[in-house]
């Protein structure tokens, strides 16, 4: 099993009413919810840790779960507000405003944290979740607690609008990343942990700290996926895009996908892949989150739409 480990949110997507003024429709989202949502519509075993409302919302993120078969054994399950997210689309990219003062996804805390299973063989971190407190060192512990048997996986998924301190941002996703097996990031998040574009110089840096792979994903421009001693740079599948809502996390789902099917979602299995595990890898996600950007908002693939 994979545990997602993150936001569970509405997001708020624009539309155009019938007087052409635009309308805002709720929809189930959150980077971490989304990849959990993509694993489990790709048949892998996975579960989300979240903090989760008592509220209608709460009630539709946990039906979105247990449609796309995530199991919800280790939600927290608690009475405040659902995080919500207002979103707008630029040039088919989207832009947040987030409403997340006292949700129940911020008030998860340690002694939320669960006993996991052998069965449980790698955990998913990312996004917003790891900003506010208390949330945010929840998942900290966590992750520090499982690095050493489990795989880790992390997305950094910059929301800038919510972070109030950059400098303690940085500092624990540093930390965060140190301890990773697998690093995904977009091209745009490079640029806004290092202030460059040098992916080669971000990657050699994040895996001499300790990370084993690190995906930068570039969006219609395809991937770099750097490893010790090897450097990948794949083109993208060609698409037309609705829109990137849950790109990013349906290809971290992808790369997870394809570990967990080909025996590979083990810390050694990782340190070691060739660059035909990890071109193979890759391309499987490409193609997922090709799926997901072809129609409105964040529906990634069922295993049907990629065999």
């Amino acid at each position: 099993m994979i545990l997602c480990c993150g936001e569970a949110l509405i997001d708020f997507l624009p539309r155009q009413g019938r007087d052409g003024a635009t309308v805002y429709q709720p929809v189930n989202g959150g980077s971490v919810y989304n990849t959990a949502i993509a694993l489990g519509r790709l048949d892998v075993p996975v579960a989300l840790f979240a903090g989760v409302s008592t509220d209608f919302f709460g009630d539709s993120l946990r039906e979105g779960l247990a449609a796309s078969k995530v199991n919800l054994k280790y939600l927290r399950v608690k009475p405040q507000h659902t995080t919500l997210a207002f979103v707008k689309l630029v040039d088919g990219h989207a832009r947040y405003s987030f409403i997340d003062d006292a949700s129940a996804g911020r008030n998860l805390v340690k002694a939320d944290l669960p006993k996991l299973p052998k069965a449980v063989a790698a955990l998913h971190f990312g996004s917003i979740s790891l900003i506010p407190e208390p949330e945010g060192g929840t998942y900290e512990a966590l992750l520090k607690r499982e690095a050493k048997t489990r795989v880790i996986s992390i997305d950094p998924n910059i929301r800038a609008s919510l972070i109030k301190d950059r400098k303690k941002h940085l500092a624990r996703l540093t930390r965060l990343m140190a301890l990773a097996d697998i690093v995904k990031i977009s091209d745009e998040d490079v640029a806004w942990m290092t202030g460059k574009r040098n992916f080669a110089a971000a990657a050699k840096t994040w895996l001499k700290a300790g990370a084993k792979v690190v995906a930068i994903t570039r969006g219609g421009e395809g991937v770099e996926v750097f490893a010790k001693g090897q450097h990948l740079s794949l083109a993208a599948p060609r698409v037309k895009v609705a829109d990137t809502v849950g790109a990013g996390d349906t290809f971290t789902a992808g790369f997870l996908c394809h570990l967990q099917r080909n025996g590979l979602l083990s810390k050694k299995a990782i340190a070691a892949l060739t660059a035909m595990q990890l071109q193979s890898a890759a391309d499987f996600a490409m193609r997922c989150a090709a799926v997901t950007v072809s129609r409105a908002g964040a529906d990634p693939p069922w295993s049907k739409e990629v065999a």
